[in-house]
């Protein structure tokens, strides 16, 4: 389809994202998820045709990352500054915050000119989202009294309970790959821990994934060490959204068994439930020495699993020995970027390009959020844009 059509064909999706924040795949519609990717597959091919997609004038979005990233803090950005947004970090440490100024005082202050707020808060588990809609509730007072022009959105760029941003772009990925939507219907994605020589990495990507794919009549196989539990919650609505979807979902403790006749893996380490809440405790309690000790009795126990790592064997068991191999990045490469990881160093690379492009996908899906967010008809924006025809390159 050109342009127009994909134009016209998001105008007949009625979707509900017009000033609503983005904090959780499970809490939009289905016309909400097709509606952004339907968008962000429209501001990407605008780009490629060199056509800009500039909506705002002046403002900024704030990037709050209360932990380490690259690929959405750099999406992040880009996004931002695709829709004309001058992007500016709230670092912290270098804030009032530091000296005891409020979650509630803090929104308000960074927002007197701002568009929208990007977190990244995945440290804390039973926090991270908490503080999310925390800063929402302050938004809305802001705005409410007069003191904000207009109530910024918030988008999640990760928390303690989902990957927003993350799935979504694998799922136009997964769109793309697979032709549309409806071809992922009784495709098998194995969601699968892998070993890591790290600990404490977020249970959101793998949550996220089981989250979202499993409403779309996909099977999904959930396969960890015993003892690697996600959030019990969030297991639970995978397993319903998959049986109302016409999919199935499975939770098995054999990574080799569990990629038999898979169409799509996805091989990632995480730290279990259970310790992530011991790690929340010890991270509020500023307890170095109990963190020191939780970290060396959890790398002890991964080391149980090594045999945890998508290799050749393992491939050779998914459909036609050929598995889409998908993994949010960066991936602890087997004899590259780590002794023994994730996955072998051969099977990365035979994937690598296919990774990257999947990771391509998110400053779109996050301009997608935005623009939503802003316009309560994304379709008739996004014409005008394209009748307007303003390059992005003057060539």
């Amino acid at each position: 389809m050109n342009l127009n059509e994909k134009i016209n064909q998001l105008s007949q999706i009625k979707a509900e994202l017009f000033k609503k924040d983005f904090l959780l795949t499970w809490e939009k519609s289905d016309e909400d998820l097709k509606t952004v990717l339907e968008v962000a597959d429209i501001l990407k091919e605008m780009r490629q045709q060199n056509i800009s997609p500039r909506v705002f004038d002046t403002g900024l979005a704030i990037s709050n990352f209360r932990d380490n990233s690259t690929r959405t803090r750099f999406s992040y950005a880009s996004a931002s500054n695709l829709l004309g947004l001058a992007v500016q970090d709230l670092d912290e440490q270098k804030s009032q915050i530091a000296h005891g100024e409020t979650v509630r005082e803090t929104a308000n202050m960074i927002s007197f000119l701002s568009d929208f707020i990007g977190i990244r808060d995945d440290m804390y588990l039973g926090e991270g989202n908490k503080y999310m809609r925390e800063v929402g509730d302050a938004l809305d007072e802001g705005f409410a009294q007069g003191v904000l022009p207009n109530r910024p959105g918030i988008v999640n760029l990760q928390c303690d309970m989902d990957h927003p941003t993350q799935s979504m772009a694998d799922l136009l990925h997964l769109k793309k790959e697979f032709g549309s939507l409806e071809n992922l219907k009784g495709k098998k994605i194995v969601m699968s821990w892998a070993y890591s020589p790290s600990y404490g990495k977020p249970l959101s990507v793998p949550q996220g994934i089981i989250g979202l794919m499993s409403r779309f009549g996909m099977d999904i196989e959930l396969a960890y060490p015993e003892g690697y539990d996600l959030i019990p919650d969030i297991v639970d609505m995978a397993g319903k959204n998959a049986k109302a979807s016409g999919g199935s979902f499975n939770v098995s403790h054999d990574m080799s068994e569990a990629m038999e006749g898979a169409d799509i893996v996805y091989p990632k380490s995480w730290a279990p439930y259970h310790i992530m809440e011991e790690r929340t405790k010890l991270l509020k309690a500023a307890d170095k020495k109990g963190l020191d000790a939780l970290e060396q009795s959890c790398l002890a126990n991964n080391a149980k699993y090594k045999d945890w790592e998508y290799d050749e064997a393992k491939m050779k068991r998914t459909k036609n020995q050929d598995a889409l191999y998908m993994h949010c990045l960066p991936a602890d490469i087997s004899g590259v970027s780590c002794k023994e990881g994730e996955v072998n160093a051969d099977v990365f690379e035979k994937y690598r390009i296919k990774t990257y492009h999947e990771a391509g996908f998110k400053p779109y899906i996050i301009a997608a959020m935005m623009f939503t967010n802003k316009f309560k008809n994304p379709a008739a924006v996004l014409k005008q844009l394209v009748e307007r025809g303003s390059k992005r390159i003057m060539a």
